[in-house]
């Protein structure tokens, strides 16, 4: 069926239908789901090369990908970027992958700009030193944050979860159970997300009268290998008295990792030391599925992609006009890697066997 057609059977002018299918923000949502549905079951696809010349647009939302040598496909992108694709899929939007190592980012972003391959960006792993949003800004290209930059911390569209709280809130859950000695294995510290997650565990330290100083911190990229290693920095040839009683995590991969060195060293969960992790939701790994289920902070990934797509191609189109700052609380899920401290528990125990006398 051709444009002419689809006019005729929906009783639509074929500028209407055009712009229903390119996001025109002067077309109802109404108006729009029922072309799309039309299209979709008539088989009309427009041509992209002349849609492109009557809108002026690539049809296409784009993203930097980070590569070379030191770069590992990061499972929490993958799933990231299923939430995305899908999303577009449902708003006929094309997904641009633009290749380049850091040292040529930049350039990359230029090479964008002046292509006009794309019709926005999303940025994203943003840094303490972010650099991107004043470039994109000044390369005139619209674009959408998954995640806040330390500076500036505002003026710009942003998708974002509230890393600081979720980490209060574990913090403060392990402090509530009677733990006092803490260590937390985050995420690269370069990056905003695990600056705000540690700020959220000193700040529930602090809360509770306890210098920030006592926390046993460690920051690496978020791997199995780097949770293992660590871990066994934390627990191996320590005593009771000086191994941390509560572990903070910033990935359910370094969990991996951490567990793995626990059953090696024939540490127990709960009951030598309770573990909170974060979970992205991942299909391919539940927290259910450990040997002792995880208590974590979650937030989906995957719908994430799917928010940033949605409010990017609504600021390509003029419908989101301001720079609004969307933070999405985190669920505390509490399961069985989760308890009183060992020091609380033999005192209960004690308790509980001097009523028995």
């Amino acid at each position: 069926m051709n444009l002419k057609q689809l006019s005729q059977l929906l009783e639509l002018s074929q500028t209407t239908i055009s712009r229903a299918l390119n996001g025109y923000p002067e077309v109802s949502e109404q108006t729009r789901l029922k072309v799309v549905e039309a299209a979709r079951k008539h088989g009309y696809n427009p041509n992209s090369n002349a849609r492109k010349l009557a809108t002026g647009r690539a049809g296409s939302i784009g993203y930097v990908l980070p590569v070379g040598k030191n770069v590992d496909l990061d499972p929490h992108f993958v799933e990231f970027l299923s939430g995305l694709g899908e999303h577009a899929l449902s708003r006929e939007v094309d997904l641009s992958l633009t290749p380049a190592p850091f040292e040529r980012e930049n350039e990359a972003y230029r090479r964008i700009a002046a292509s006009r391959s794309v019709d926005g960006v999303y940025l994203s792993s943003m840094r303490n030193d972010e650099k991107r949003i004043g470039l994109v800004r000044s390369l005139k290209i619209p674009f959408l944050a998954h995640g806040r930059a330390l500076a500036p911390a505002d003026g710009y569209a942003c998708v974002d979860i509230d890393n600081e709280g979720a980490f209060h809130a574990a913090t403060q859950l392990l402090l509530q159970l009677g733990h006092r000695r803490l260590a937390y294995i985050n995420g690269d510290i370069d990056f905003t997300f695990a600056v705000h997650r540690l700020n959220g565990v000193k700040r529930a330290l602090e809360d509770y009268g306890l210098p920030p100083e006592s926390l046993q911190h460690h920051s690496a990229a978020m791997n199995e290998e780097n949770g293992y290693r660590l871990a066994m920095t934390l627990f191996r040839d320590k005593d009771a008295a000086e191994r941390p009683t509560g572990l903070l995590s910033a990935s359910m991969f370094v969990t991996l990792g951490i567990v793995r060195a626990l059953d090696q060293l024939g540490l127990r969960m709960p009951d030598d030391v309770s573990i909170i992790t974060h979970d992205d939701v991942f299909p391919f790994l539940k927290p259910e599925s450990f040997s002792v289920p995880l208590t974590t902070t979650r937030s989906s990934i995957r719908a994430a992609g799917a928010r940033i797509c949605e409010r990017l191609v609504d600021i390509i189109s003029g419908v989101e006009t301001e720079p609004v700052q969307e933070i999405w609380p985190v669920d505390l899920i509490v399961r069985g890697t989760t308890g009183p401290a060992p020091t609380e528990r033999k005192r209960v125990r004690g308790r509980a066997a001097e009523g028995v006398e």
